[in-house]
């Protein structure tokens, strides 16, 4: 019976000993070890948020681990085209689309720009008209297509099918709308802003909508000024409370992935591994050599939504077809090991990426992107970053089409200058798109001493792209002007962008995640899709990676 005893005092020590140990440990942390002042005091001080565990998974979006793969073609170059030729790459974690964008989601953008800037207000008209999809790519000389022209983007029968006629720039407008939209459901979850606060710019209650860069760097700035009667639950006082990039609140953006990011995730080597190599090189984003199933279960299957031949868009009627004609509902087929579906096939997808037929692995071989172009805010008379108001900037695309390159509310950004370039070793410029493929240096002809201007000057340029002009006569109306000279050598340019993918247009031969092509970035087609990404920050992994239990390493 005293043993017992003894037992179980000892036992209450140690409980009450752990108890103690959590205890302190978890109040350490709100002591600094660089002064040994509390953080977070109620006194004031410096205030942190020191209970971040990891960041949010975003709406829509499936977690990617990163890792070392081998990006290109990996299988025979049957093109001989020496295009995108395999390296060794590493790839931070970060988190991409389950699905290609859908038509409904990019219906609630155009219905949120034309309920926040109306197109019948002269200020906003091309906010709108500029998002638009092009529904005339879907017209064919010698097809009938009207159906599809009239009703693929808002009929709900095509709700959930992959929205196209976008173009790169659209794309990369609706993934900075997204962010704004997703920041301020967070903002008003943590008590940030008050409870619906983002229904009353929608309504016309307030006037002015949200832009994360302008609440973290001009809060009060924020719907028109008028962010003090939208306040939260944080409110304290009447003294209004801003969340900041340290609150661990507002995510990152949305953006494209870049094109290394995108063959990472639709290789899926993740599923062909073992141990700490992976088994082979895979074809396609699934297992296997072919683009039927193998398995039990759905034998025979088509795997994705492709051209199998000449006049063959899915096959017979019936068992055997691929289940559409044109694009499909996104998840019609069975999503790759990282959870991500239609990676092959249905529509290819825009990326980030500026096109160059040679990846330049000896420059960069960590998240390899070409396309930086580094800016930062514009910075006004009063020392504060500047806030776009009624002076939008809109761009006319050399197709014609005008589109608004800021919105309201936003924050203006300018190019780098020397303040942030001079004497550094890792950037020199603000425009990186040609570094050492298409800048005057890397250039074959290039000649520091020539300054021609003019057709003879056009030689010493890598790529000599056609340069057709829209210019704006004195009415408003538009002048189209196609280039016509004989001297143009190439299509590449700094607004050629990568689309990654087979589509339901082409064949399996495109479906290998390793293959590229490219397209002007103000072009849209019937085939071209996008989804978004967005970048992790902190810990590579979400768990603590372990060796598998049933495999032994010896």
């Amino acid at each position: 019976m005293k043993k017992e005893f003894i037992k179980v005092v000892i036992s209450c020590v140690i409980v009450a000993g752990g108890l103690t140990s959590c205890k302190n440990s978890s109040s350490s942390k709100n002591v600094s070890r660089a002064t040994g002042w509390k953080i977070n005091a109620k006194e004031g001080g410096f205030q942190y948020n020191s209970d971040f565990k990891e960041q949010e998974t975003a709406p829509g979006l499936v977690f990617i681990e990163g890792g070392t793969f081998t990006k290109g073609q990996v299988q025979d170059d049957v093109m001989k085209d020496w295009n995108n030729t395999p390296t060794s790459q590493h790839v931070q974690s970060f988190y991409m689309d389950e699905t290609e964008v859908t038509n409904v989601m990019y219906l609630e953008y155009l219905d949120y720009l034309k309920s926040v800037y109306p197109p019948e207000d002269p200020r906003y008209v091309h906010i709108y008209t500029g998002a638009l999809p092009d529904t005339l790519v879907w017209r064919n000389r010698l097809g009938f297509n009207e159906t599809m022209t009239n009703n693929y983007l808002r009929h709900p029968a095509y709700a959930e099918y992959p929205v196209v006629g976008v173009n790169w720039i659209q794309a990369t407008q609706f993934a900075l709308w997204r962010t704004d939209r997703v920041n301020e459901v967070m903002l008003e979850r943590e008590g940030y802003l008050s409870k619906d606060a983002k229904y009353k710019v929608i309504s016309g209650e307030v006037e002015g909508g949200f832009s994360t860069e302008a609440y973290l760097n001009r809060p009060e700035s924020v719907y028109n000024g008028q962010i003090d009667s939208m306040q939260g639950k944080q409110k304290t006082d009447s003294v209004s409370v801003f969340a900041k990039r340290s609150s661990g609140i507002i995510l990152p953006e949305y953006r494209l992935p870049t094109e290394t990011e995108w063959e990472y995730a639709a290789q899926a080597q993740i599923g062909n591994r073992e141990y700490n190599n992976y088994r082979g090189r895979k074809k396609y984003p699934w297992k296997g050599d072919y683009t039927r199933s193998g398995q039990r279960v759905g034998r025979g299957d088509q795997l994705a939504n492709f051209k199998q031949g000449k006049g063959d868009y899915g096959g017979i009627a019936g068992w055997s077809d691929d289940g559409a004609d044109i694009t499909a509902e996104v998840m019609s087929y069975k999503p790759n090991a990282f959870g991500l579906y239609d990676m092959a096939g249905n529509v290819a997808e825009w990326v980030a990426d500026v096109y160059r037929p040679i990846v330049d692995d000896e420059v960069s071989d960590f998240n390899y992107y070409r396309g930086n172009v580094y800016m930062k805010s514009a910075i006004g008379k009063d020392g504060k970053a500047t806030v776009i108001r009624d002076s939008i900037i809109y761009d006319t695309l050399p197709n014609g089409k005008i589109m608004a390159i800021n919105l309201p509310g936003e924050i203006k950004m300018i190019p780098i200058g020397e303040e942030e370039t001079f004497l550094r070793t890792n950037f020199s410029s603000s425009d990186n798109r040609g570094y050492r493929d298409g800048e005057p240096g890397s250039s074959r002809f290039y000649d520091r001493f020539n300054d021609e201007d003019g057709d003879g000057a056009d030689r010493d340029n890598m790529y000599n792209s056609p340069v057709s002009k829209v210019q704006v006569d004195s009415t408003g109306g538009l002048i189209r002007a196609y280039d016509k000279s004989n001297n143009r050598t190439t299509l590449i340019n700094d607004e050629a962008r990568v689309f990654k993918g087979g589509s339901w247009r082409d064949r399996a031969y495109w479906l290998d995640p390793a293959q590229r092509r490219y397209m002007p970035q103000y072009m849209a087609t019937d085939y071209i899709g996008f989804r978004c990404a967005m970048s992790r920050v902190g810990s590579k992994s979400k768990t603590k990676n372990k060796t598998p239990r049933s495999k032994k390493v010896r």
